[in-house]
């Protein structure tokens, strides 16, 4: 069997989240009848203080009925160079919303309130109107690196001061707050919508919720419906969700040791240019030239270890609820023969 760590997407349902997803009870959501999903988004809600939820298929679908939610046809919505709804979604602000983005050269995929505001430029009927400021917490491409309610907050005051609404794109945001331990309703606090995501680092199949007022997720309620993502009986998903959150958040300390352990058998080989700083679940290495990525991973992948590719010479390897300390072991002299 192979040892997969090329995404934290990977994850199998555990044996105790397919009998609870099997006793789910259900019903059909369209109608709001699925008592399962309205469980998760109130609990989902309840954690972050916020007022309602709506459950989606994808973190892609929650990221999206946010931008459209939050925006009109013209408008702009400020982001990191390397965020996911700008480069791993399609082109789908585009294309869902009629928004472009405006990109800012953050720190390994965190930008500051200062950098935020020498990027935000006055009216004027030529420019695009800013209407939405997004951050990634934890940022994919920035290697699992994370803002603090510290930072996170200071832009929240640059928004406020100029009545842009502000998105979380917490695809990870567990496995920052389990590094940070801050209070999730700290977050709900400054962040006008939140979307979580189930099927990453919290190991559940299917799914993402989406947070914010009554207001908004009414709204958001009814363009999920225009993306087709209104669902019939998907209980049995969002049980699957319910579970994790009741049981796979402390756990994610444990993908962090050891993406961490990891690091520290991968630093100081003699074919790696640099390697971002690891602070969760994820490694993002750069190899030089005289160790193509694709010899890299071939190299691995006779151990039966799978990595991925996220550049001409970088590669991404993400630990996760199914990478053992067994298996670990097995990396760790794949990595030593190397």
């Amino acid at each position: 069997m192979s040892i997969d760590l090329r995404s934290d997407t990977v994850t199998r349902p555990t044996p105790g989240m397919l009998k609870f997803m099997f006793d789910a009870k259900v019903g059909d959501d369209v109608f709001r009848e699925d008592p399962s999903i309205n469980e998760l988004e109130a609990k989902a809600a309840a954690i972050f203080g916020k007022e309602a939820g709506i459950y989606c298929p994808s973190g892609t679908m929650t990221n999206q009925v946010a931008i459209k939610a939050h925006t009109q046809p013209g408008d702009e919505v400020m982001c990191d160079v390397t965020a996911h709804i700008f480069n791993y979604e399609g082109g789908g602000m585009a294309f869902n919303s009629g928004v472009q983005a405006k990109l800012i050269n953050g720190n390994h995929g965190r930008y500051t309130a200062a950098q935020l505001t020498e990027s935000l430029h006055p009216e004027a009927d030529w420019l695009p109107r800013t209407s939405l400021v997004a951050i990634e917490n934890t940022s994919n491409r920035g290697g699992g690196s994370y803002y603090t309610i510290k930072n996170a907050r200071e832009i929240s005051e640059v928004c406020k001061a100029n009545k842009l609404s502000f998105h979380l794109d917490g695809a990870r945001i567990f496995n920052a707050l389990t590094e940070t331990r801050e209070d999730p309703k700290e977050w709900g606090k400054i962040c006008d919508s939140i979307s979580v995501c189930f099927s990453k680092g919290l190991g559940a199949p299917v799914g993402s919720v989406l947070l914010g007022s009554k207001e908004f997720i009414a709204k958001a309620r009814r363009v999920r419906k225009l993306f087709g993502g209104g669902m019939r009986q998907g209980g049995y998903l969002a049980a699957a969700a319910i579970y994790a959150l009741d049981h796979h958040v402390k756990r994610l300390k444990d993908d962090h040791k050891r993406a961490k352990h990891i690091a520290g058998l991968l630093k100081g080989k003699s074919f790696i240019e640099d390697m971002y700083p690891v602070e969760t679940n994820i490694i993002i290495l750069n190899l030089k030239s005289d160790m193509p990525a694709e010899k890299f991973m071939t190299t691995l992948k006779k151990d039966d270890i799978l990595v991925s590719q996220m550049g001409k010479q970088a590669v991404r390897i993400v630990t996760h609820l199914d990478f053992t300390d067994d298996m670990l072991t097995t990396v760790e002299k794949a990595i030593n023969k190397l």
